[in-house]
């Protein structure tokens, strides 16, 4: 089977409609294969000797609305530590990962920042489920339900989350009796938009944001269509020309060769693939695509298994496979050699399946968001790009979602709602204390806040840094680079709360 799993993930973000290297082409779904999460670097409580306990609250479904409909209710999933807290007579801060779209559990398990910060600070560290997403299901945890149609999926949405988050802050600050101690958010490509989001909707509530690898920029008319391929063309283009010429060079090969029996039964046997496929080119290019496009987005100085088990820089290792000279001029030698890395770096896998449509950590709702208020358009490609030259085409997608969902995008919500135009002279006037996070390997920061806003509106860039490498758990091989960043970012929040002390300590309204 296909091995390796989707963040977004973005996502993700990993995000179905926004990797897409064309509408036209079939891409797979999310890779399957559950691994285990990273290992710890963190010391654990010693009695509780886990990472976090669980917790519900009961959440309700409309925060924007007054029928009775809007007073329904469902059960949202929360993990909590409080290992390190210095507790609420202390007024010890709160750290809160705004949680992505997907089950929390996930990301707490790749989110090492958090947890080895939250000493330093003897926080206590919460990390919120999205609602849709895990076990944050409404409608009595019925996903069946939920998901039935665009009358019940209509309470997915940036601005509902956000009001759970805030809600459900508020009150877990007031049963702790925590009601001063400050709140901090944190969170990663799509957490990391909401992470920022949040600071700016609910200044009240939390004091600063991280938001990491966070593309808030990555909407229509501000970031050009063509900026996520031009990435990961440049992310592969720089490790090797000739890895670049090969990849570029494949997907015609690819296509010519599926138009006869003999090239499908090629195909199959060159890739390993477990079957035979009626659209097979699209398929395999969907699923090589995939395996470039995610590499690109996590090719992190040291192994990882956020996305996919992984050596230390992928995409080198990619190249290296593709340079091989022992495939000689064997293009589909060549392809599988780099596939393997993001699919089989284990080596377990037998053969590879192409449609594999598991979910195993519920990301199933993005596509609902990605045709609704995620615009994000990636999917152009220039004649330079290492895919095939396409334009960004707002109809198929909006044709896409209505064939779907039975819905129109709302293609200039998110600018209407949260702002991005001229986002420096804006928030320049009101926003404070946000780090914006980029690794300029990461396909996503194309749309990511690049240039420091205010003195307190900080951008960290980091040329080598790929999706949000700064959240993961730290290793003794990680670069200076990496460490330096992570420096930067708890100075930055040490400020934050200290500020916050001294105006609790002085301000009596």
């Amino acid at each position: 089977m296909a091995k390796g799993f989707l963040f977004l993930w973005f996502l993700l973000l990993c995000l179905v409609s926004s990797v897409s290297i064309s509408l036209s082409r079939i891409t797979p779904r999310f890779p399957s294969s559950l691994v285990s999460p990273e290992k710890l670097s963190v010391p654990l409580s010693t009695t509780k000797n886990k990472l976090y306990e669980t917790s519900y609250f009961t959440q309700t479904l409309d925060h924007f609305n007054f029928n009775p409909e809007s007073y329904q209710t469902f059960q949202q999933r929360y993990l909590i530590n409080d290992t390190f807290w210095g507790g609420a007579k202390n007024n010890a801060p709160i750290f809160v990962y705004t949680g992505n779209e997907g089950e929390i559990e996930w990301f707490a398990q790749n989110t090492g920042f958090v947890f080895e910060t939250a000493p330093h600070f003897k926080a206590l560290i919460v990390f919120l489920e999205h609602r849709f997403y895990g076990k944050s299901i409404p409608f009595g945890g019925n996903m069946e339900v939920a998901y039935s149609n665009s009358s019940t999926l209509g309470y997915l949405s940036s601005t509902q989350a956000l009001a759970d988050y805030a809600t459900l802050i508020i009150d877990l600050k007031k049963n702790l009796s925590a009601v001063d101690s400050p709140v901090v958010v944190f969170g990663g490509s799509y957490g990391g938009m909401l992470a920022a989001w949040f600071r700016l909707k609910y200044p009240h509530v939390a004091i600063g944001a991280l938001a990491s690898s966070s593309p808030i920029l990555g909407f229509e008319n501000l970031t050009s269509p063509y900026s996520f391929t031009n990435i990961i063309t440049q992310d592969f283009k720089s490790e090797s020309e000739n890895c670049y010429k090969v990849i570029k060079g494949s997907w015609q090969q690819v296509d010519d060769t599926a138009k006869t029996p003999t090239g499908v039964n090629l195909l199959v046997k060159s890739f390993k693939l477990c079957k035979n496929y009626e659209y097979i080119a699209d398929y395999l290019e969907g699923w090589l695509s995939t395996a470039f496009v995610y590499t690109a987005m996590t090719d992190y100085p040291t192994p990882s298994n956020f996305l996919s088990p992984l050596p230390a820089y992928p995409v080198k290792q990619m190249c290296k496979a593709i340079d091989d000279p022992r495939t000689g001029n064997n293009t589909f030698a060549k392809l599988y050699g780099a596939a393997n890395i993001y699919y089989n770096y284990t080596g377990t896998a037998k053969c590879f399946d192409l449609d594999d449509d598991s979910d195993p950590h519920g990301l199933d709702g993005w596509g609902w968001q990605a045709c609704t208020e995620m615009i994000l358009p990636t999917s152009g490609s220039t004649n330079e790009s290492i895919f095939p030259a396409s334009e960004w085409n707002y109809s198929a997608r909006a044709s896409s979602c209505r064939d779907g969902y039975g819905v129109e995008p709302r293609r200039t919500w998110i600018t209407t709602e949260f702002g991005g135009f001229n986002i420096k002279r804006v928030l320049k006037r009101f926003g404070s204390n946000i780090i914006f996070f980029n690794g300029l390997r990461d396909p996503w920061s194309g749309g990511g806040v690049l240039k420091n806003i205010s003195r307190s509106i900080v951008a960290i860039v980091a040329k080598e840094g790929a999706h949000h490498v700064d959240l993961r758990f730290s290793s003794e091989e990680d670069p200076e680079w990496l460490k330096e960043v992570r420096k930067q970012e708890v100075k930055i929040i040490a400020g934050w709360i200290s500020q916050y002390y001294k105006d609790l300590a002085h301000l009596s309204y």
